[in-house]
């Protein structure tokens, strides 16, 4: 979708009273990691502002490259140092909109890598309440975000980089 969509996609939505604290007001690039272990079991984190399981990643500095914005939000999420792989999707719902309590309302703009652990030691962050390591079959008894679930089938497909 281009942004002269969305833009009208916005004016619509407003125009039919759909809530302010429902359309974003911002848009911030974000990185976000499939990290495997060596048993196939996927790094996930419990985020602590919402509570819910998701992939660790964050938001990219002013004058970071992509790839060491997803070195440094894995590593201070989870403890891990890894390197890029390989980008899994680009993945930038303008229905997907994060409310902070600041009246931030930021429309989802992140680019999901594959990683592979090169060092470091797992421990939650102040940001997480956990961080481990969870098998696939174990994923749905967890409050899941969906948009995890997207990329970590995403991953699974091995495909090329996708586009949603």
């Amino acid at each position: 979708m281009v942004w002269r969509e969305y833009s009208q996609q916005y004016r619509d939505a407003a125009q039919a009273g759909v809530p302010d604290s429902k359309l974003a007001n911002s848009l911030v690039v974000g990185g976000s990691a499939i990290v495997v272990d060596d048993q196939g079991r996927f790094l996930l984190e419990r985020r602590r502002d919402n509570g819910k399981w998701g992939i660790p990643g964050g938001g990219m500095q002013i004058g970071e490259w992509f790839e060491d914005c997803v070195v440094r939000e894995i590593r201070e999420e989870t403890g891990l140092d890894v390197k890029v792989d390989r980008i899994v999707g680009v993945y930038s719902n303008p229905n997907h909109v994060m409310v902070y309590a600041d009246g931030e309302r930021r429309q989802e703009f992140t680019i999901c890598c594959a990683c592979t652990i090169v060092g470091g030691e797992l421990h939650a962050s102040e940001e997480s309440l956990a961080v481990e390591f969870v098998a696939l079959e174990d994923l749905d008894a967890l409050d899941f975000h969906e948009s995890g679930r997207q990329r970590i089938t995403d991953y699974l497909a091995g495909g090329p980089p996708v586009l949603r």
